[in-house]
C-alpha cells in the first residue's frame, strides 16, 4: 500500500477479492483525518497565549510584614521663662499729723485734736507811720499778712489775710487773736505764735478750729529801717513762709 497525499488516491494493493477490503478503506482513511486534525491543533496550542480566563501568576508572599512607620517623638516644649512675680504696689500712706515741737507757752491744750497743717507762703505787710504817743518816733507797723495756704503736696487749701483771717477754699473762714508768742529760733523771723479763734465763719474744714499755731517761721520781719516822716504811710512787703497747725476741741 502507498499513499501519495490524497486520500482518495490512496492505492490498496489489496485484491478486491479480500473479505472486507471496502470496509477497511473506509476506515483507514477515516482515521487518517483525525490525526491529521489532531496533528494541526497540537500545533496551534503549541503558540497559542494563555486564555484569559487564566488565573494570573500569583506574586510571591512576603516573608514578613512590613512593620508600622514609627511616628517621630514630640518635641520637647520650649522651656517657659519663669515670670517674677510682681508685688503689689505699696500702698501710699498718709502720714499722720502729729503736733510740732514747740516751747510750752505756744503749745495748744492737750485736750485739742490737730485737724489740719497749712504751708503758708507770701508777704507780711508793714506801713510806715507814728503812734499817737508824745514823742513817739515813726515806725513799721504790721497791717495784715498776705499769704497762700496749701497741703504738703502743694495742693491750695484757702489763703491768709488781714484779721488776722484763715479762709479755707470750701469758705469756712476762722479769725485769730494772738495768745502768747515766743522768739523764733531765727533771729531774722517772725515770731512763733499761739492763737485762740474768736470768730467763725461757714461750714468746712475750718468750722470747729479752735486753736492755731504760727511755727517754723523764715523771714517776715519789719523793715530795721527806711520808716521816717518822708516815708509815712509808705507800706513794705516783706516775703515770709511759715506753717500753720490748726487744732479743733473735742
Amino acid at each position: 500500500m502507498r499513499w501519495d497525499g490524497d486520500y482518495e488516491e490512496i492505492d490498496f494493493r489489496i485484491a478486491f477479492g479480500f473479505p472486507g477490503a471496502a470496509a477497511i478503506r473506509e476506515e483507514f482513511i477515516m482515521n487518517a483525518r483525525y490525526a491529521i486534525g489532531f496533528i494541526f491543533i497540537g500545533f496551534g496550542c503549541a503558540g497559542s497565549t494563555p486564555s484569559p480566563s487564566s488565573p494570573p501568576p500569583s506574586e510571591p508572599l512576603a516573608s514578613a510584614e512590613a512593620p508600622a512607620p514609627v511616628a517621630p517623638p514630640p518635641s520637647a516644649p520650649a522651656p517657659v521663662q519663669a515670670t517674677p512675680a510682681t508685688e503689689p504696689a505699696a500702698t501710699a500712706s498718709v502720714p499722720k499729723l502729729a503736733p510740732p515741737e514747740t516751747p510750752e507757752a505756744i503749745k495748744a491744750p492737750s485736750t485739742a485734736n490737730l485737724v489740719l497743717k497749712a504751708n503758708a507762703k507770701g508777704a507780711q505787710i508793714y506801713v510806715c507811720g507814728k503812734k499817737k504817743e508824745p514823742k513817739a518816733k515813726f515806725e513799721w507797723t504790721l497791717k495784715a499778712p498776705d499769704a497762700t495756704l496749701s497741703d504738703e503736696a502743694g495742693k491750695p487749701l484757702g489763703k491768709h489775710y488781714g484779721g488776722p483771717t484763715w479762709e479755707a477754699a470750701d469758705g469756712s473762714k476762722v479769725v485769730g487773736a494772738m495768745k502768747a508768742k515766743v522768739d523764733a529760733p531765727d533771729a531774722t523771723a517772725i515770731p512763733w505764735l499761739l492763737l485762740e479763734i474768736k470768730s467763725t465763719e461757714g461750714q468746712g474744714v475750718l468750722s470747729h478750729v479752735a486753736w492755731i499755731q504760727r511755727v517754723q517761721t523764715v523771714g517776715g520781719k519789719a523793715p530795721a529801717d527806711g520808716c521816717d516822716k518822708a516815708h509815712d504811710g509808705a507800706e513794705a512787703r516783706v516775703d515770709y513762709s511759715a506753717a500753720y497747725y490748726f487744732y479743733a476741741n473735742p
